[in-house]
């Protein structure tokens, strides 16, 4: 022990040195000092950028954030946002900055604040924009004259901040490039483009995800897709499987030929490449061969509660509500009128992007459990709706859009001028297909992307070259089209002409010269409707001898016989149906891109939906309740 010193009997007096000098009063906390420029003090969150994601709830150690519904806030105001913001409790808050460095967004930072007016402790929210202030508004209207010593959170002040190039978690910025087929070598065929990742790639990738599940709640499936790349990272592609196949029984289609909104939603997208979502389902999907999927996942079919439910097409939406159906007890039967099943996945999408002995494995598994499809059956002809109301408890009508949209400018009647839908389906078909030395094709989207490809690689076959030109009403910034589609096809030698709107074609001596366009200055109206406008005197020619229209898709009705079209309602050219897409018919449901438009893994949703929905209704109207 340390003997104490002895102090000496005038230190008492000591003090009396500073009787006389002038006192100093700090009017602390209202005086702004002059503190480190690494003072961390109260947080700050940029509205703009926050997600609500959650790392930052989930990262603390001290269990001082807790995310909340915010008034001013809307809920999920953009794509795969939560509508949430954190919320910090200072009293367990140590100013760690763990948050700030584990933020994606990078909406979060530590302001040098020190100052929180409230008497709620755990009640401060860090919901300030791009025009922030103080949180401390209501004191500072009652003391004026402290204005600029409160205004503490100004986005410019210094602080502790992330920088965006540094991370806790395991990160890279950029997302695992998967190798493809040269242009050199895929215009000469229609082998996939696509090679797939890596086991080395796929782990890489998987390790970046941050697991705060954006992208499932961009997801039109609301697919688990933590959970299944959590399961990737950990090696174990068969429990991914079946994770996947809790909400999407078409992975190795999704997996090539995915909107992959998902990707748009993840956070990682603010500091490099989102996390590739699509090629690592794709990835957990080729791990399995088509021989092992009953072992590996499992599926359980209810015993048959006896009740029988026909489906109209077999494309998704038919396809994914056929599978929960099924799983569900129900008796299933698919109806389709081409001569295998698949629907526009089969015949409206090439084969270098989705291969069809890939889109057969998921059909395959899906016939495996107990669904029928009959091929070569169309209804309207071979059997009407109201014979398969008489034989069946329910009907789901998923027809898809299998007709094209014309431009109806003049010349569009000429024989040599053709629907990309079309023309598709009949190069899927394995079929000959006319083709010209010179064609253009009208439109900006990824049916155009498609078309204009695979005429390309019909060109290069018998003429050696490609001379094809795709023209659209959109600019390149906002053409519908994927940006990789439209690289892709100008790798190709295709030329993209956009910002055009087609005039007229000319014809001469009974044969198309090419198509004569206008300059499109603006694609829709103030109300964000479709109602193209153009300048007149800005004129272009596109010389082609044949012309393709690949401007949207149509529905054909034929199948609706009279009595029931006046039984239904109609939202615009669309069936009105309900949130389980029922229509007014109790007995009839629609769905697919028949009533949301043509995008695969919505039409999976729409088909879950209607399983749950056929369910519903079978279950009450049976008195039962369901399982």
């Amino acid at each position: 022990m340390i003997p104490r010193k002895k102090g000496s009997v005038l230190g008492p007096f000591a003090a009396l040195k500073y009787l006389f000098k002038q006192p100093q009063t700090l009017t602390y906390p209202f005086q702004k000092l002059e503190i480190s420029e690494r003072y961390r003090g109260f947080h700050r969150n940029d509205i703009d950028k926050c997600t609500g994601c959650g790392n930052c709830a989930d990262i603390c150690p001290c269990q001082a954030i807790t995310m909340v519904e915010v008034p001013g806030v809307e809920a999920k105001p953009k794509q795969g946002d939560k509508g949430e913001r954190p919320q910090f409790n200072y009293g367990r808050c140590t100013y760690c900055g763990l948050c700030v460095d584990v933020c994606i967004s990078g909406s979060l930072s530590l302001s040098q604040d020190f100052i929180h007016i409230d008497h709620a402790t755990d009640s401060f929210v860090a919901v300030l924009g791009k025009d922030e202030t103080s949180a401390n508004e209501a004191f500072v209207e009652k003391h004026s004259d402290l204005q600029a010593s409160l205004n503490h959170r100004k986005l410019g002040q210094k602080g502790f901040s992330s920088d965006l190039d540094f991370c806790l978690a395991e990160f890279e910025g950029q997302a695992q490039q998967m190798e493809h087929v040269s242009a050199d070598e895929r215009i000469n065929s229609f082998v996939e483009i696509v090679r797939g990742f890596t086991r080395s790639q796929a782990l890489q990738e998987a390790a970046r995800c941050f697991e705060c599940a954006l992208c499932e709640e961009a997801c039109p499936a609301h697919m688990n897709i933590s959970d299944y790349i959590r399961d990737i990272w950990a090696e174990n592609p068969e429990q991914a499987a079946r994770d996947i196949y809790k909400t999407n029984p078409l992975p190795d289609v999704c997996g090539r030929v995915c909107t992959h909104d998902c990707e748009t939603a993840c956070g990682l997208g603010n500091r490099g490449d989102p996390v590739s979502i699509r090629w690592l389902k794709r990835y957990a999907m080729d791990q399995i061969p088509r021989e092992d999927y009953k072992r590996v996942l499992q599926a359980e079919v209810i015993k048959s509660n006896g009740r029988r439910v026909a489906i109209v097409g077999s494309g998704p939406a038919g396809l994914s509500a056929a599978y929960y159906l099924t799983l569900m007890g129900y008796t299933v039967t698919i109806f389709e009128e081409k001569e295998k099943p698949g629907g526009m996945m089969r015949y409206g999408i090439p084969e270098y992007r989705l291969p069809c002995d890939d889109l057969d494995k998921d059909i395959e598994y899906i016939e495996s459990i107990g669904v029928k499809i009959k091929c070569n059956t169309r209804i309207g002809k071979d059997l009407s709706l109201d014979e398969l109301h008489q034989d069946y408890d329910a009907v789901y009508v998923a027809a898809g859009l299998q007709g094209g949209r014309s431009t109806r400018v003049e010349g569009t009647d000429h024989e040599d001028v053709f629907q990309a839908v079309n023309l598709l389906r009949t190069i899927t078909r394995g079929k000959e297909v006319k083709v010209t030395d010179n064609i253009v094709v009208i439109g900006g989207g990824d049916v155009a992307m498609d078309i204009s490809r695979s005429l390309a690689r019909l060109q290069k076959s018998q003429y050696g070259k490609v001379n094809l030109t795709a023209t659209c009403l959109e600019t390149e910034e906002i053409m519908p089209a994927t940006r990789n589609e439209i690289d892709e096809a100008r790798e190709e030698g295709i030329t993209i002409i956009p910002g055009r709107s087609p005039d007229q074609i000319e014809i001469e001596n009974e044969k198309i010269k090419g198509l004569h366009t206008v300059e499109c200055t603006s694609v829709f109206d103030e109300q964000g409707r479709f109602n193209p406008t153009v300048n007149e005197e800005d004129t272009l020619f596109i010389e082609g001898s044949m012309i393709v229209e690949a401007i949207g898709q149509s529905l054909d009705e034929t199948f609706l016989s009279d009595e029931i079209k006046e039984g239904l309602e109609y939202e615009g050219r669309r069936i009105k149906v309900n949130e389980h897409f029922q229509s007014n018919l109790p007995w009839l449901f629609f769905g697919g891109d028949m009533v949301r438009g043509p995008n695969v893994i919505t039409a999976v949703a729409n088909g879950h939906e209607a399983a749950r929905g056929i369910d519903l209704y079978l279950n009450e109207k049976a008195g039962t309740v369901s399982n």
